[in-house]
C-alpha cells in the first residue's frame, strides 16, 4: 500500500471550463443540471488547452482486485490511468526496463478487472481469428457491462452535417462514494454540405449501467443557436453526471437550412458513444 497524488491530464480543444450550470427540462417537466463546460466557442481555429483534474492523496493498490464499494472505483480508475501514463512516459524516454515493469503491472491489473480482461481477450481473439472465442467474450461483456463495447467516441453524418463526439471521465468532479460519476464530452459539428444551417434544438438519450434511460431536450447548445456555414464547423464542450461508473449517450440535433424561407427542419444524428471511468484506451477524436 502506498500513497499517490494523481494528476490526470486530458487534451480538449476548448478554451475554458467555467462552472456555469445549465438546466434542461424534458416534456414531463423533469429538471436536470448540466455543467456548461465551454460557453466560449469559435467556429474555426479552436485553441488547444489542457483540462487537469486532481484528486487528493489516498491509499491505492495497483494490483489488488479486492477493493469493494464505490470508493474503490475511484482508486482503481486512478491507478489504471497512472499506470498507463507512466508506461507511455517510460517508453518515450526509452527506459525499457521500467516500461516492461509497468506493462506487467497493467496486465495484472487488467486480469483482475473483468471488463478490461474480457476486452483484451476479445481483441486478441479477433486478431488471431478465433471468432468462436471472440463471440463468447463479446456475449460475456454484454452481460456484465452492456455499454463496454461502445467506444468513448462516435462519428455520424446526416445530409452533409458531420457530428463527432469524444467523452472523458473527470476524476476531480466525481464523488463515487455518493454515486456521482462526472463525464465531459466535446462535440465538433462540421457542415460539409453546400447550404448554411442553424442548430435549433438538441435531444439526448442518456442510459446508465443499470439500464435507466433519461431523455433531455433543450434549446440550442451552450446557450447558443449557432449558424454553421458551408465548409465551416462549430465546436463546444459540455458534461453529464451519472450515478453509475459507465453508461452511454446518443441523440440528435434539430436543424434547418437558412438560405430558403420556410425551409423544413431536419434531424441530425449523434451516434451512440460510451461514458466510462476506464475510457477506451484512445485519446483521438
Amino acid at each position: 500500500m502506498h500513497c499517490v497524488n494523481l494528476k490526470v491530464v486530458t487534451h480538449f480543444n476548448t478554451r475554458s471550463w467555467p462552472s456555469r450550470l445549465v438546466v434542461d427540462s424534458d416534456a414531463a417537466g423533469t429538471r436536470r443540471q448540466w455543467l456548461n463546460c465551454n460557453s466560449n466557442y469559435k467556429h474555426q481555429n479552436v485553441r488547444l488547452v489542457k483540462i487537469v483534474a486532481c484528486s487528493t492523496s489516498e491509499n491505492l493498490n495497483p494490483v489488488s482486485g479486492s477493493g469493494q464499494g464505490q470508493n474503490s472505483v475511484l482508486s482503481r480508475t486512478q491507478t489504471y490511468a497512472l499506470l498507463k501514463q507512466q508506461l507511455d512516459v517510460a517508453a518515450k524516454s526509452e527506459d525499457y526496463k521500467e516500461a516492461a515493469r509497468l506493462r506487467d503491472s497493467l496486465k495484472i491489473f487488467e486480469e483482475e478487472e473483468p471488463v478490461l480482461r474480457l476486452k483484451r481477450l476479445l481483441k486478441e481473439a479477433i486478431a488471431e481469428e478465433k471468432f468462436e472465442d471472440a463471440a463468447r467474450y463479446r456475449d460475456e461483456l454484454k452481460e456484465i457491462a452492456p455499454h463496454s463495447l461502445l467506444k468513448c467516441s462516435s462519428d455520424a453524418t446526416t445530409l452533409g452535417i458531420r457530428v463527432q463526439v469524444r467523452s472523458v471521465y473527470i476524476e476531480g468532479r466525481s464523488q463515487p462514494s455518493k454515486g456521482l460519476f462526472f463525464f465531459a464530452y466535446r462535440i465538433r459539428i462540421t457542415n460539409n454540405s453546400d447550404r448554411p444551417v442553424q442548430l435549433l434544438r438538441r435531444h439526448w438519450i442518456i442510459t446508465d449501467a443499470n439500464g435507466k434511460t433519461e431523455n433531455v431536450w433543450g434549446i440550442g447548445v451552450v446557450g447558443e443557436q449557432p449558424v454553421i456555414l458551408p465548409n465551416t464547423g462549430f465546436e463546444y464542450s459540455s458534461a453529464c453526471p451519472l450515478s453509475t461508473p459507465s453508461g452511454r449517450m446518443e441523440g440528435d440535433y434539430e436543424m434547418k437550412h437558412i438560405d430558403k424561407v420556410g425551409a423544413r427542419t431536419f434531424n441530425v444524428a449523434i451516434a451512440p458513444f460510451s461514458l466510462s471511468t476506464f475510457g477506451d484506451g484512445s485519446d483521438a477524436f
